[in-house]
């Protein structure tokens, strides 16, 4: 069980919409509680909005849930009725507005991981592709706004088409349908925009875009477990979660932190892939664990795949045209199909667990 300092230091990285100073730096947090693995954190009274105090509140269930010795958490907010109590494995979910299924897309599929480094968007186009490669029309919302990587991987700077009531149609290139923010700025604007602004982005990028019909469509999310996954899980119904990592358990601390966040707003989480998984020498094909072994698999959670280090899945990037596209028969190829696979059966089989009809 973590320390009152220990609970403390974890609500420091919890930012104050709009502030650049964390909650406990602006005294938001008063008493907390400690007993049997339960924490109750008192938040001080404050004049927010109600869709900040529950962003709060979520944030902090999310983040302290996530840390070794937690069962339960409790955030007390005057004025407020607490709501239930958070557990491992069952979060209670914020109060939010009912989601809104997004026209003609059947399927909502959130690319996560902890923290930025591992692969996430490399995983998120060659998984894209490897679903359209299996018959699935398929679109990709590059919802890292602050990092927009896939119009470079996926090879194009097209500008998404004008359309009717100040509608847009996505960008279309290898049978996939993207948007992205670096469809709308060039390689050296930095992207310094606050959180209302960022998450009005995504908003837009989910109804203001002419999807069409697609049976998948596919988000990048930002690294962590920011304000953007939580307007995606507000705004439309996800049917799941991917979360990517690295072999090392240092990667595995953050990978629990988004766990614990597709846990919090109630989407299923379909698996764990492990990027990175082993180094394979271009020359004689040896073989080396340099990122240590067997990382996903400690998560507990269904590991739907693991890609190695190949230096031919970083050329492809670069190029704008992904090793699944460049070489289809390359044993990593073969891989993400069989990763495409296996997502589409854990979320059929979690759709039948719903009693709802399979596409």
């Amino acid at each position: 069980m973590p320390s009152e300092a220990d609970i403390r230091a974890q609500l420091k990285q919890i930012a104050y919409p709009g502030s650049k100073h964390d909650i406990v730096t602006l005294g938001l947090v008063g008493d907390i509680g400690l007993k049997d693995g339960t924490v109750v954190v008192h938040l001080r009274t404050t004049n927010a909005q109600e869709q900040v105090l529950q962003h709060l509140r979520a944030r902090i269930v999310a983040t302290l849930s996530a840390a070794a010795g937690v069962d339960q958490v409790h955030v007390h907010i005057p004025g407020q009725q607490e709501q239930p109590h958070a557990q491992h494995g069952a979060q209670a979910r914020p109060q939010m507005k009912e989601p809104t299924v997004v026209p003609g897309v059947q399927r909502i599929i959130a690319v996560a991981s902890g923290k930025g480094g591992v692969g996430k968007s490399t995983v998120a186009v060659n998984l894209s592709l490897a679903l359209g490669a299996l018959g699935k029309t398929v679109g990709l919302l590059d919802a890292d706004v602050y990092g927009p990587s896939v119009p470079l991987m996926m090879g194009t700077q097209a500008r998404p088409r004008p359309a009717h009531n100040k509608k847009i149609y996505p960008v279309e290139q290898y049978g996939i349908s993207l948007i992205s923010m670096g469809f709308f700025v060039d390689d050296t604007s930095p992207v310094i925009w606050r959180g209302p602004i960022v998450m009005g982005i995504v908003r837009q990028f989910l109804r203001d875009v002419i999807w069409g019909e697609l049976e998948y469509l596919v988000v990048d999310l930002p690294p962590g477990t920011g304000d953007i996954a939580l307007t995606l899980a507000q705004e439309v119904p996800l049917n799941g979660g991917v979360v990517v990592t690295t072999p090392q358990d240092v990667a595995l601390l953050d990978v629990r932190r988004g766990i614990a966040m597709f846990r919090q707003v109630q989407v299923p989480i379909l698996g764990v892939i492990e990027n990175m998984s082993r180094y394979i020498c271009p020359e004689c094909h040896h073989q080396e664990e340099i990122f240590g072994r067997g990382g996903a698999k400690k998560t507990g959670l269904p590991v739907l795949g693991e890609v190695p280090l190949v230096e031919d899945i970083r050329l492809g990037g670069d190029r704008g045209k992904p090793l699944i596209l460049a070489e289809p028969e390359h044993p990593v190829s073969q891989e993400f199909r069989a990763i495409a696979q296996r997502v589409m059966e854990a979320d059929d089989l979690n759709v039948q667990r719903q009693g709802q009809p399979v596409h």
